[in-house]
């Protein structure tokens, strides 16, 4: 039987990381993973460079529409030339300066520093499904989000080690906007102990999560501000316009020392050109203006480059992932990351609108991509459905099986004289077996991955359990993963910390996006 989780949960439940139990001892570790393959190309250096250089030319000579006058005195500060038109036009040297600033590679902090990693080229990590406005599983049905959806996808990314931060995951419809966000990270502080999110939804909101962090984690504010404990994803409005509150979000974020993970959102044929350079050059434009901005903002300020590039359906004009193209996308946007030398985020996506096959082989086919691009941090890894408009509970765990079989190859394979094991191979005559060797009988309790949800049983015993299908089947373990679920030790008392903070700020009205 496996021992107690680090939460202290009994023997017979699964384990933190999804394992059935077993007699053996087995515990791969899946929250420090380095990517095992070398990164794919599907363009030559002169192409890169010549993307990059386009990118360039377009901040330069098309410019890029910024409608936060505070920003666009950042970059006129910097050199730029702005018009009437709120079009600020970046010159290349400006551009240049900032990417000598902008970090390589920066600790991610944790509550728990099990959790903390090293946000760099080679690191893997995953975000659960994110920015969702719907839930839904098979016993309740679609529904709006609700905080008691949010709280229960905290628990899931915390009851799985495979996924390394935490996400805007559900969003908590029946909390007003202007208090939303205290519940968000009230909720990731008391159930949780990963890398922490928040929307950046005006300097209010931003200021008011950093205050909960420093309280929560009882930090001063150089522990908190000399350190990476936050993150958030900024989303430039694709054709060339940066909006009040993503610019806005940058600044604060770049000033306090936390990271915003930039990711313009192109669909070729739709906001970006329909080709795959085309849309790659957009991109990776939009890109370097946020970057930009962060490093004007504040030199050496950690940012992620990122992209969530992917195509159209032409006869619908509706977003589609996992396709060849999103997968050519996310090689493309490796290059160009590693081109300016930094780390950077991809992503998955299904446009399925249930936890089917379409919904399991595009995900898949994306989380593939990402690991052929090598990406640092892969979101809406686990969960998200309907083109992100609903995150699925089963969905979320058939995704953990994915992610889990990802991670096991990132664990070492030795070839030494033990695991060859000539001396079994010499024990089994021709058309024998290996059940009983001596080889087999030291390793059989931990040679393989056990699965969380795949049923490997013939048709028979499979038949007799129900004939239930991978779905069904995730609707028992979700059930009981947040039946079983136990905070881990530091969320009460940050939880508790937090409180006369959040009742001040809402006997004070909170904060309304925008302020």
């Amino acid at each position: 039987m496996q021992p107690p989780t680090s939460h202290g949960r009994p023997e017979r439940r699964r384990n933190r990381r999804g394992a059935k139990p077993s007699s053996g001892s087995r515990k791969p570790d899946y929250i420090h993973l380095k990517h095992p393959f070398q990164p794919q190309s599907i363009f030559s250096a002169d192409e890169v460079n010549a993307i990059h250089n386009t990118a360039l030319r377009v901040l330069q000579d098309l410019g890029i529409k910024i409608l936060l006058p505070e920003a666009q005195k950042i970059f006129a500060d910097a050199g730029a030339v702005l018009n009437d038109d709120n079009m600020v036009f970046i010159g290349r040297d400006i551009v240049e300066a900032a990417l000598q600033t902008a970090p390589s590679s920066f600790r991610l902090r944790a509550i728990n520093p099990a959790h903390e990693h090293d946000y760099a080229d080679g690191t893997l990590l995953f975000m659960a499904g994110s920015g969702c406005p719907n839930n839904t599983d098979f016993e309740r049905g679609r529904r709006p989000g609700c905080l008691r959806d949010f709280e229960e996808t905290i628990k899931l990314a915390q009851s799985f080690d495979v996924i390394h931060l935490f996400g805007a995951s559900a969003e908590p419809q029946d909390i007003p906007i202007q208090f939303r966000h205290y519940e968000t990270m009230r909720t990731q502080l008391e159930f949780g102990d990963k890398p922490l999110h928040i929307y950046a939804r005006g300097r209010g909101q931003v200021f008011d999560a950093f205050e909960m962090i420093r309280l929560g984690l009882n930090l001063s504010d150089d522990e908190f501000t000399g350190n990476v404990w936050l993150n958030t994803v900024i989303n430039s409005n694709s054709p060339r316009m940066l909006d009040k509150p993503m610019a806005q979000g940058i600044m604060d974020f770049a000033r306090a020392g936390q990271m915003t993970i930039i990711t313009p959102f192109c669909l070729a044929g739709a906001m970006a050109p329909i080709t795959i350079a085309g849309a790659l050059t957009l991109q990776h434009a939009e890109a370097l203006a946020c970057i930009t901005l962060a490093q004007l903002s504040r030199a050496g300020a950690p940012v992620s480059y990122g992209g969530f590039s992917s195509n159209v359906d032409m006869k619908s004009g509706s977003p589609a992932f996992g396709t060849p193209e999103h997968v050519k996308m996310q090689i493309g946007t490796g290059q160009l990351a590693r081109h300016i030398g930094l780390p950077w985020r991809s992503a998955t996506g299904t446009a399925a609108n249930t936890p089917d096959m379409q919904a399991a082989t595009e995900t898949d086919m994306a989380l593939w991509g990402t690991m052929m691009a090598n990406a640092t941090l892969t979101l809406h890894a686990a969960g998200w459905l309907e083109g992100g408009l609903s995150f699925g509970y089963e969905k979320f765990i058939n995704d953990i099986e994915a992610l889990q079989t990802l991670a096991e190859l990132c664990l070492v394979t030795r070839a030494n004289a033990d695991e060859i094991g000539f001396d079994a191979l010499a024990d089994v005559q021709p058309g024998g077996h290996f059940f009983a060797t001596r080889h087999t009988m030291d390793r059989y309790q931990t040679a393989f991955y056990e699965p969380v949800v795949a049923d490997l049983n013939n048709i028979g015993t499979w038949e007799e359990a129900g004939s239930k299908t991978s779905a069904e089947r995730a609707t028992e373990i979700w059930k009981r993963i947040l039946a079983e679920f136990v905070s881990p030790p530091t969320g009460e008392e940050a939880a508790d910390r937090v409180q006369p903070f959040i009742r001040k700020r809402k006997s004070e009205g909170g904060a309304h996006p925008l302020e």
